[in-house]
């Protein structure tokens, strides 16, 4: 049976194909010939290979005339994780950049020319690299994404899909309520200022559907780009960036970090209810918080790189931690001075019976 459907199928596509054919033949309309696409290929073709004869793609547009402006937007797929040890993120983007070249234009009824990316190694592509990647993934599955558009007056569009580890560096001391701006910044590679000038279009940088992002700690405030000269001893580059604002989440901080020390504070004060001379349930309790509290200090720094200087969290835990210590040492001097008290009496009373007895000793002597 699935036999039959297939060979069904597969008859039916042949027939189509040869009714297709049949159809699109050169007919006249009202004196008027209609292009087949047996002409359009090959029309397509011709435009081509006339455009590409000659032609030098080592060589950028308008050389030794002007610069070539490189017009520029940005899809944003995803943005996320963010990595705070290593300080960097992860996005996906299409990436569009828009110039014009006119050694690539033509005379024709077709305005425009979809084109695959066999033809991007064919033709002058502009030298744009991200300045603040640590890693960066094209993507090849099932086919290169990549894209170029062709348009009559040379105006070329080439497109492509990016993911990008970019670094940010993290400011923490407001950790756990921490707000960042982590920057994309691209330019061109070899071409400064005067040779290749980057612009935003209208409408530059979107983003995709925000529920779908693995940012997790982070919620997605909003974004702003710019445009800036990079000076260096090279030349003057202009330099395009990207700033997404990202602010975090206090849930899990409050779940695993500040519950849990304020709760061991309190614990600590229990032992200001028990009897003092019950030493060992009150010297237990306390150093069991004292090694809670260091505890819970290291698992919180844990998901932090080690910096230098002293983040809000640091001061929240260091306040809980002062708190155990001092109701641990509170006790130790309680006990300390309370003994002292009561081995100065014990030491009076003794003396007092040496001396009655020394006393009656002596009185004794005297009577007999």
């Amino acid at each position: 049976m699935p036999l039959f459907v297939s060979v069904f199928y597969d008859s039916m596509a042949f027939g189509l194909s040869k009714a297709e054919e049949e159809d699109y033949e050169d007919v006249p309309i009202n004196k008027t010939w209609v292009l087949s696409p047996k002409v359009y290929k090959s029309d397509v073709t011709l435009i081509l290979n006339k455009l590409l004869q000659g032609y030098d793609n080592k060589l950028r547009p308008d050389i030794g005339v002007r610069p070539t402006v490189i017009e520029t937007a940005v899809y944003v797929n995803s943005i996320g994780p963010v990595d705070p040890i290593n300080m960097e993120y992860t996005i996906d983007i299409f990436f569009a950049q828009t110039w014009y070249d006119s050694r690539l234009k033509f005379n024709s009824s077709m305005k425009l020319l979809m084109l695959n990316s066999n033809m991007v190694g064919k033709i002058w592509i502009p030298d744009t690299f991200f300045r603040n990647s640590r890693k960066s993934d094209a993507h090849w599955i099932t086919t290169p994404n990549r894209l170029l558009r062709l348009w009559s007056n040379g105006r070329v569009m080439y497109t492509l899909r990016l993911t990008i580890n970019a670094e940010c560096y993290l400011k923490l001391h407001n950790f756990p309520m921490d707000e960042h701006s982590c920057p994309l910044e691209f330019s061109s590679y070899g071409y400064p200022k005067n040779e290749i000038q980057y612009r935003w279009q209208r409408h530059s940088v979107e983003v995709a559907d925000q529920r779908y992002w693995r940012l997790y700690q982070f919620a997605f405030v909003g974004l702003r780009n710019t445009s800036d000269v990079a000076h260096t001893q090279s030349g003057e580059y202009v330099v395009m960036t990207i700033f997404f604002d990202l602010s975090r989440r206090m849930g899990y901080f409050t779940i695993q970090t500040y519950i849990p020390c304020s709760m061991i504070v309190v614990l600590s004060w229990v032992s200001f209810w028990i009897n003092k001379d019950a030493v060992p349930a009150r010297t237990s309790l306390g150093i069991t918080t004292v090694l809670t509290m260091t505890t819970l200090s290291t698992i919180s720094r844990k998901s932090l790189p080690k910096v230098s200087y002293v983040t809000a969290m640091d001061l929240f835990v260091s306040v809980c931690f002062i708190f155990t210590f001092a109701a641990l040492m509170e006790y130790g001097t309680l006990h300390y001075f309370t003994s002292n008290r009561q081995n100065k009496k014990t030491k009076s009373s003794h003396a007092q019976c040496v001396v009655q007895q020394l006393w009656h000793l002596l009185l004794y002597c005297t009577l007999f």
